[in-house]
């Protein structure tokens, strides 16, 4: 056969030494009698697979020891959700992120995070046909933003940063967020500049299907609650606080019966519409009934 040279984005070309490495361990890997596709993901020949993959990649990468490394499904669009779901609890609701537009990939995040948050567009260089990254004196970043996000490797329109961005003093803190999905593992990354980096794994570093994901040991665990519990001052006034709430098409509020009091769930398919209109209900009746 002759020689080929595949030039994809990605997925992309794989080593070929991995490649018959991966072929020659598909039947058994490592004495185990199993190929890995065969393999419990809860056993031991796994967990052995994960626990090196994840020492490799914080050596490559010099993680340092307070950030995580996740690896995840979902791929790197999948992020653009999970991203703002898990950061922008950590601000005064509506909370604000701010973003670098520089191509296709930056847009298609804002354009999710919009979903979840105020999106301010602290530079852009769409004007100009996406033909490189703003000057960071130019940004107008927000004081108090969730985060501010960028793709550091447009793959789609060849901007790529070539440093990286101080955002911290001029937004009191914010983490930085970077996708990384196009050339993470092809240079030296200063981690501890990020809050989040994540990126997936189907260009420098395997085949599709994985997401990597590092990402602060103090930005992990602050999703917006799903089930917000509470209980009225005055537990005398549950049934009128129903009654009105069902009034204004409010409905299942009562609290679990193992507990008491009222509990609003607010999964997937809650609009923002509805939260507000349940806030702006309990500051009427917190109002008229003290």
């Amino acid at each position: 056969m002759n020689t080929i040279y595949n030039f994809s984005a990605g997925p992309a070309v794989l080593p070929k030494e991995v490649l018959q490495e991966a072929a020659s361990e598909m039947l058994d890997w490592h004495g185990s009698g199993m190929s890995v596709m065969e393999m419990s993901h809860r056993g031991p020949e796994f967990m052995s697979i994960l626990a090196q993959a994840q020492a490799d990649l914080r050596e490559l990468l010099h993680v340092p020891a307070n950030y995580k490394i996740l690896f995840l499904q979902g791929g790197g669009l999948g992020e653009n959700a999970i991203v703002p779901l898990n950061l922008v609890g950590r601000k005064p609701q509506p909370a604000t992120v701010d973003f670098i537009h520089t191509g296709s990939w930056s847009g298609k995040s804002l354009k999710e995070a919009k979903k979840y948050a105020n999106v301010n567009i602290a530079a852009s260089s769409e004007s100009t046909g996406f033909d490189g990254v703003p000057d960071p004196s130019s940004w107008k970043l927000s004081t108090n933003a969730a985060y501010v996000h960028l793709c550091t490797n447009e793959t789609i329109d060849g901007v790529e940063y070539h440093f990286v961005p101080d955002v911290g003093q001029q937004t009191n803190g914010a983490p930085l967020v970077a996708d990384m999905s196009s050339h993470i593992l092809s240079r030296i990354i200063d981690v501890s500049k990020y809050g989040v980096i994540f990126g997936g794994a189907q260009k420098n570093i395997g085949p599709a299907g994985l997401t990597l994901v590092i990402v602060r040991e103090d930005l992990l665990g602050t999703a917006l609650p799903m089930n917000v519990p509470f209980f009225l001052k005055d537990e005398s006034l549950n049934a009128a606080f129903l009654a009105a709430a069902k009034e204004r098409g409010l409905l299942q509020l009562k609290g679990h019966k193992s507990v008491g009091g009222m509990r609003a769930s607010i999964y997937n398919a809650m609009p923002i519409e509805g939260v507000q209109a349940l806030v702006a209900f309990m500051r009427d009746f917190a109002g008229a009934n003290g």
